[in-house]
């Protein structure tokens, strides 16, 4: 029998019952007689059955599956968010589909779409920023979505995130009181709110409760990847920066491994604080201080709040916010 083709049909005329006591033991349903549940089991075992998700989908209306769309699998901030995501899911027996969008725009819309066609039950988004059109999808499809580390600034979307704002804020006022008046500010594009909107303004209050200067080329928009950490220290050292925050641990660790090139004493001659304490945090000499995001329960606090919105649960807040601390590793006096 080819097992492509094999059925419930096929399994209940195997083991002599009916196909509703089939699905029964598939389900986990405890009113089957364990004679019966281990007859249908050496059966399903034997035929090597797999359920079909999409028929019984169709049939209840759910595929218990849930998108999970991430703009960069190579960056271990989106990966642990993806763990923690993974991790809730499989306890309330949700499958996921991970969709890669490459930090793209278009692709986000193409890769949502491809998911709402397989009929997902919920979607968790990761990216950038949320687009009109990417607005436009989520209202029109009527499927759960939820932010991970990803903010709506106009908080019609479910999210959970860290305040950026403040722990920035607190990032730099603790280079501030370390005696920098010099200090560098690096993420991704402004035309993201998490950057453009709350660190930024994070990194502008602190300056102004200290009574420095806000300085433009201070201010740099990066890619968030190694390579570019040696140009991106060029950039701070031509501005005069002694100290730095920056909004990725990869690029950071790329910073700190150019300014050590150099010769550079850090943290003696130049401080920096990064942002996500994943394990790259750890992994460099000297090890970095960074901002301690609770990546792993960003996303298990997300996929809750997705599995509540799916089911109709009652939410006292879906804008939620965790708390984060700032861990004094190497890389700050």
């Amino acid at each position: 029998m080819d097992k492509q083709t094999i059925t419930i049909y096929d399994v209940a005329r195997e083991a002599g019952v009916s196909m509703a006591t089939v699905s029964r033991v598939v389900n986990g349903n405890p009113n089957v007689k364990p004679t019966t549940r281990k007859k249908v089991l050496d059966v399903i075992e034997r035929l090597d059955y797999r359920p079909n998700a999409v028929a019984r989908g169709l049939a209840s209306k759910k595929t218990t599956t849930v998108g999970v769309i991430i703009p960069d699998v190579t960056n271990l901030y989106f990966s642990s968010l993806a763990r923690g995501i993974d991790d809730i899911a499989t306890m309330y027996k949700y499958n996921i589909i991970l969709a890669n969008s490459d930090k793209n725009e278009e692709k986000e819309v193409q890769v949502l779409n491809t998911l709402l066609a397989k009929q997902v039950d919920g979607v968790i988004f990761m990216g950038n920023k949320i687009t009109e059109e990417l607005r436009a999808e989520f209202s029109r499809s009527r499927t759960p979505v939820v932010l991970a580390g990803t903010v709506d600034p106009d908080a019609q979307v479910g999210s959970v995130n860290i305040d950026y704002e403040k722990a920035t804020e607190d990032a730099v006022t603790m280079l501030i009181e370390n005696g920098h008046k010099k200090i560098g500010f690096i993420s991704e594009s402004h035309e993201e709110p998490i950057n453009g909107i709350y660190r930024l303004n994070g990194y502008k209050n602190a300056l102004e409760k200290a009574s420095l200067p806000y300085e433009e080329d201070l201010v740099l928009q990066s890619e968030y990847t190694y390579k570019v950490g040696e140009a991106v220290y060029e950039q701070l050292v031509k501005a005069g920066a002694t100290a730095t925050v920056v909004a990725d641990d990869e690029l950071a660790l790329g910073v700190l491994n150019a300014a050590l090139d150099r010769g550079v004493s850090v943290p003696e001659v130049f401080e920096i604080i990064t942002s996500n304490n994943s394990k790259l945090t750890s992994m460099s000499r000297p090890r970095l201080t960074t901002i301690e995001q609770p990546l792993y329960d960003i996303g298990a606090v997300a996929m809750r709040l997705l599995t509540k919105l799916m089911n109709k649960e009652e939410i006292d807040e879906k804008t939620i916010t965790l708390p984060y601390t700032i861990k004094s590793k190497g890389t700050t006096k």
